[in-house]
């Protein structure tokens, strides 16, 4: 490489440096989880949607105006309801996951109101799962209440997870150092949830929309 190529180069690493910006800050809001499996014969079994929250601390590396780098630590729920028609079986359950979603950020607009895309990846682990619901029994036939915890059986669970993640939103400048963010981001799981420990194959999958704010600090 000659020194005008090292001119160059060295040039275009300062100009990058001048415009980047790292921020700080803190998200919260509320999810939809649609959970995915083949019911096979279970031909009166429903699978419906739940809703639950999501919070977490976020960072992010601007390289210039309209390009950077971000990732989250947060911890989102991923609930699903289980019922049947046939009998009175109703399972409410709540899944606590921690994720770290890296995603590249592209922005448009103003100086104050921008628009953004964030796209990239995600890891998580399954930390707990409870139930609370009704079941019913042939016993003498009548229904009961049921809450618990689910214990986890390696041979059976898959905690860990990763999947795609992307989101779109708009941001507040509202003062020099500090801006508000709404986002609508959408997590898609490529992991069972369900480790294929059967002959028969039994993939489980999570879908999460997420609506959420944020705050954050400005260096």
């Amino acid at each position: 490489m000659n020194k005008k190529s090292l001119t160059l180069v060295a040039f275009l690493m300062l100009t990058i440096v001048a415009h980047a910006q790292w921020r700080v800050g803190a998200t919260f809001g509320t999810t939809s989880n649609h959970y995915r499996m083949d019911r096979q014969y279970m031909s009166d079994y429903k699978i419906n949607d739940r809703w639950g929250v999501t919070l977490g601390i976020t960072g992010q590396y601007d390289f210039n105006s309209w390009l950077g780098v971000r990732a989250d630590l947060n911890w989102t729920q991923k609930n699903h309801r289980m019922l049947r028609d046939r009998v009175q079986m109703d399972y409410k359950y709540t899944n606590n996951y921690l994720q770290l979603p890296v995603m590249a950020s592209f922005s448009f607009g103003g100086q104050k109101l921008r628009g953004f895309c964030n796209l990239g990846v995600y890891g998580g682990y399954w930390l707990t799962s409870n139930y609370d619901g009704v079941d019913y029994t042939t016993l003498n036939y009548t229904s009961y209440q049921v809450k618990g915890h689910v214990d986890f059986n390696d041979d059976r669970d898959q905690r860990w997870d990763c999947g795609l993640v992307g989101g779109i939103g708009m941001e507040y400048r509202f003062a020099h150092h500090w801006g508000a963010q709404v986002e609508v981001r959408y997590y898609y799981s490529t992991t069972s949830v369900q480790k294929q420990y059967m002959s028969v194959k039994d993939y489980r999958y999570n879908s999460t929309l997420a609506l959420q704010t944020g705050i954050s600090y400005f260096f």
